[in-house]
């Protein structure tokens, strides 16, 4: 598919972009190639390809979920300004 250069005018206006004539002739270019490319990979048999959630068949190794700091809530909720049952007052934002 080609794009002239009203075309990229009616995309750059949809766009709210400021492009000046001479880049209007290069993105209709650019823009041209693209859907070219787009169009060639969609005439591409796929019907007997997996779909894949990543594009590299690999396992990601996890660690163990262990904490791996020492608990400091007591000393942090101790130089909070206002705490209540273990939890942070803050000033009321709504109304």
């Amino acid at each position: 598919m080609s794009l002239d250069r009203s075309d990229i005018d009616k995309i750059a206006h949809l766009a709210r972009l400021a492009i000046t004539p001479e880049q209007s002739a290069r993105y209709a270019a650019d823009l041209s190639n693209i859907l070219t490319l787009v169009a060639q990979m969609d005439s591409v048999d796929t019907s007997g390809v997996e779909p894949m959630a990543h594009p590299l068949h690999m396992v990601q190794r996890l660690r163990p979920d262990e904490a791996r700091e020492p608990d400091q809530r007591a000393h942090f909720q101790s130089i909070a300004p206002l705490t209540e049952g273990g939890l942070y007052l803050v000033p009321k934002v709504l109304d």
